[in-house]
């Protein structure tokens, strides 16, 4: 990496998100703390991460004339691709003709932007331990795909989605019509395809944030202790750091992220997604970029993972070290409506070592994630519980 520039000066780190939601916006700021210049760029004005960035821009990200125009404009040094829901042929063509880099690399982004990519490389490339899957591109083929392979309890997913939008577990026949109206409505694309996964029996899910960075010239992998968290109909509720494991579990899961996130190259922090059973462990998903599970790292440790983003972006070393056993909770709009007020957040706020991060978005969902409550303690239990506190103490208003 060049020497770090001065932003708003010739001399500037030019750095452009793709993406700039409650994720990005963390980013920037970290980006910004180190001297980079941001752009950031989203489908909707005023996203959480314009809000703080340099410059902010709107346009359709799938649109691949439109975002190839906007990286003509604007000549970024590096692109940091925080959605799935990109024009990812643009960014590789960028890529190829070395006018920038992108984070972790165009491939990485495209091979995990769609569940049947990085599915194929895990489990038939990598060999890495999956859950019986297969992929469908009507209602007649996931109804064969399940009686003939797959059996019951099943996880149907549209190929592509975030925080767990359109997926569904289902236990009968009678089910999978709804589940796969479900995916249709929920996939980022209008794409007719799905996976279908066989349910593994597991005792908790992991995200284990992996980071490759630039240590005295050379590339390392280095691992944040692991993160649990618990889901509701596929999206995350509450996450805690550290998930209590057995050594040979923690072994194996670092070694499947490692085999991963090697493959796909580049720098910067990978959330690997991971089932674990007693010692087994089984690789589900990969984010080339920050977990909202990770959010958790903002009350835990040395280095949150957005600060771990943003230093291997740029070439610097990092710091994986965990200070505190810590929880974050997810605070929802529970209302739609344009604009929305956040009250008791100072009663909220008595919580010992407790914290909160309110996102800015423009309108509020009910189930939008509208903020998180962070909260740190001696063990994860009094952490989780705090968090808690703090998440039903902050009441979501219309304004």
């Amino acid at each position: 990496m060049k020497a770090l520039g001065t932003p708003l000066r010739y001399s500037a780190t030019k750095v452009m998100l793709l993406g700039a939601g409650e994720l990005g916006k963390e980013v920037i700021i970290a980006l910004q703390r180190l001297g980079a210049e941001t752009i950031a760029v989203d489908r909707y004005d005023n996203a959480p991460g314009q809000q703080v960035a340099h410059h902010a821009h709107t346009i359709d990200m799938n649109d691949e004339h439109a975002l190839r125009a906007l990286i003509e404009t604007v000549k970024p040094d590096i692109i940091v691709p925080e959605i799935e829901a990109i024009a990812t042929q643009v960014l590789a063509e960028f890529e190829h003709a070395q006018a920038l880099r992108v984070i972790p690399t165009a491939r990485a982004t495209q091979l995990t932007m769609d569940r049947e990519g990085i599915r194929r490389l895990a489990a038939e490339a990598l060999g890495v331990p999956t859950s019986p899957y297969a992929f469908c591109e009507s209602l007649e083929e996931l109804t064969t795909a399940i009686d003939q392979k797959i059996g019951y309890p099943c996880v149907i997913k549209p190929l592509m989605s975030s925080s767990g939008k359109g997926q569904s577990k289902i236990s009968s026949a009678a089910d999978i019509e709804s589940a796969w109206n479900y995916a249709m409505d929920g996939g980022r694309v209008n794409q007719p395809r799905v996976i279908v996964e066989g349910f593994i029996d597991f005792e908790y899910e992991i995200t284990l944030l992996t980071v490759r960075s630039m240590t005295q010239g050379q590339v390392v992998t280095g691992f944040c202790a692991p993160i649990g968290h618990r889901q509701v109909d596929g999206d995350y509720v509450e996450s805690w750091q550290p998930q209590p494991m057995s050594e040979t579990a923690l072994q194996k899961a670092q070694d499947i992220a490692k085999t991963v996130t090697q493959n796909l190259g580049g720098l910067g922090v990978f959330g690997v997604e991971l089932f674990v059973r007693g010692d087994e462990v089984w690789f589900s998903e990969v984010s080339p970029r920050p977990h909202d599970t990770g959010m958790v790292t903002m009350a835990t440790q040395a280095q949150s993972e957005f600060e771990l983003h943003a230093r291997a972006i740029l070439g610097l070393p990092v710091d994986t070290t965990l200070r505190s056993a810590g929880a974050s909770a997810v605070i929802y709009g529970g209302v739609d409506t344009e604009s929305v007020i956040f009250e008791y957040v100072a009663q909220a706020l008595l919580v010992p070592q407790s914290d909160v991060r309110l996102f800015g978005k423009p309108q509020s969902f009910e189930r939008r994630r509208m903020g998180v409550a962070l909260a740190a303690a001696e063990d994860v239990t009094t952490a989780r519980e705090r968090a808690k506190q703090v998440s039903s103490t902050i009441q979501v208003k219309p304004a």
